[in-house]
């Protein structure tokens, strides 16, 4: 499980009783943010009919979100297009680096994918109560609800409001931890056969082929799981804004 180890690069750094030093997760942050500025970056500089690979990068990943939003959020969400645009591309491409041997896969931190959660959270709560005021809480009061139920009902909806960065999180960080460390259990077991040698050189190749298999599975799951967290970024954003 080292390759989930949050290790230190240069000095520690301490603000009080918090640690802030630089570690091998806020590296690959840092790589990720970049390689999305200079794809975009490079992408937006000549835009010709003719697009080169990464102008059709650049212009597929706009398309796919702008669509997302008009689907889940509708036109009164455009405004945000930036934020969800720039998340999503975070997301995914946390979890693309996280993909390549012997880097760092910072979505398989509960605590990194908690605290963008809890911000997209507060963040649409605030949104909801600009736009409607106290009128946000009718919410958690579902029309049509008898009203001997509606005690029960109001507590069930606050509950499942609250819980939302702990369920968004949670999905995230699960799905990339746990497709990481069956992949690196399969392939300790690969290699083992291999060091023991005789038959076991022919029998390591069932794993080996399970490797690639589950490998290729997981850059799909990279990629939903960006899109999930996304999507339901964009329906939490729905409720704030249309009162659903």
């Amino acid at each position: 499980m080292t390759q989930f180890n949050v290790n230190r690069i240069g000095p520690e750094i301490k603000v009080g009783a918090f640690d802030i030093s630089f570690t091998n997760a806020s590296l690959f942050m840092i790589i990720s943010s970049v390689a999305i500025l200079l794809i975009f970056n490079l992408g937006s500089k000549k835009n010709s009919l003719l697009p080169n690979k990464i102008q059709l990068l650049a212009e597929l990943s706009y398309t796919f979100v702008s669509k997302m939003i008009s689907d889940t959020a509708g036109s009164k969400a455009k405004p945000y297009f930036a934020f969800i645009f720039s998340l999503f591309m975070f997301v995914l491409f946390c979890n693309m680096f996280g993909m390549i041997p012997y880097t760092f896969t910072v979505t398989s931190h509960i605590i990194v994918t908690f605290v963008l959660a809890s911000f997209i959270f507060i963040g649409v709560t605030v949104i909801g109560f600009i736009k409607h005021g106290f009128g946000y809480l009718k919410l958690f009061v579902p029309s049509g609800v008898p009203a001997v139920l509606l005690p029960l009902i109001v507590v069930i909806e606050i509950i499942s409001y609250l819980s939302r960065p702990v369920s968004l999180s949670v999905r995230l960080f699960a799905n990339m931890m746990a497709g990481h460390t069956l992949l690196k259990i399969l392939a300790t077991f690969a290699w083992k056969m291999i060091a023991a040698g005789g038959i076991f050189y022919i029998i390591q190749l069932f794993p080996m082929i399970v490797i690639i298999a589950i490998t290729g599975l997981e850059l799909a799951i990279a990629f939903l799981q960006a899109y999930v967290w996304t999507t339901l970024t964009c329906l939490y954003l729905s409720d704030a804004i249309n009162l659903h």
